[in-house]
């Protein structure tokens, strides 16, 4: 619903759209698109738009996000992740879905970079989505930019019953993550005990909080992180990170 009301949370992608340089292509993990055994790759030279969601107004199933796919570059990719044991394919045939296009229409409306979506292989441990941001690091020297999509605090079952609220558990498990991220502490962000019952209620079935881990992992030395939508709805946030050479709203500070 970001996307067809007013609200400080688009408001602000569009800034950023408008403050970052603008890159020569894009990568982005979505939360929305979960594989077991491999990691899929877009490699369609112009991807179709999914609109993977039910009941909501007509207006978000007519929106199209008609950004080039990039095949060449989907190759680089998967030839850059895969791994014995954690492969990484091609996929011809998958689109752009609202965990792509509700995070780049904001930034980049116009549809005219090239974007090449990868999935969340959900057999992978922690330390493999990790892995796989580190190696996608380099070609952010490229001007390539990297974009996960996701939620750090993302359950629906108690969403229905806490919307409008703040639950104590999610401020804390919110806080938690943005500290770890601003410190770089991996380990922070990729391992939680049976007993973290704030972490267990936040990140819930995982999907959308794994993409978190591919922006950590690719973090660049001297990267400063800057912590921005930082807001909590009962059991959803829309708390995001930049990462980059510089704060991308300073100019507002």
């Amino acid at each position: 619903m970001t996307m067809i009301t007013d609200n400080p949370e688009r408001a602000t992608f569009e800034a950023l759209g408008r403050e970052l340089a603008r890159p020569g292509a894009i990568i982005c993990v979505t939360a929305h698109w979960e594989t077991r055994g491999s990691t899929r790759v877009t490699s369609a030279a112009h991807p179709h738009t999914i609109h993977d969601f039910r009941g909501f107004p007509q207006e978000l199933y007519d929106m199209q996000y008609a950004a080039p796919g990039d095949p060449k570059l989907a190759q680089r990719v998967v030839d850059l992740i895969s791994d014995e044991g954690f492969p990484a394919r091609l996929d011809p045939d998958y689109g752009f879905d609202h965990g792509v296009w509700g995070t780049l229409k904001p930034m980049f409306p116009e549809a005219d970079i090239p974007v090449v979506a990868v999935s969340v292989n959900m057999s992978a441990p922690p330390e493999r989505h990790l892995d796989i941001g580190r190696r996608l690091a380099p070609l952010r020297d490229e001007g390539i930019m990297i974009v996960a999509s996701g939620n750090i605090v993302h359950n629906l079952m108690l969403w229905r019953q806490t919307a409008g609220t703040k639950p104590d558990w999610a401020v804390e498990f919110q806080s938690r993550i943005n500290k770890a991220l601003v410190e770089g502490d991996e380990r922070a962000i990729s391992f939680f005990t049976r007993e973290d019952k704030a972490a267990g209620a936040a990140i819930n079935s995982g999907e959308h909080y794994l993409p978190l881990l591919y922006a950590a992992g690719a973090r660049l030395p001297g990267d400063v992180v800057s912590i921005f939508n930082d807001n909590i709805d009962g059991a959803l946030s829309m708390t995001s990170a930049a990462f980059g050479e510089a704060e991308p709203f300073a100019a507002y500070a």
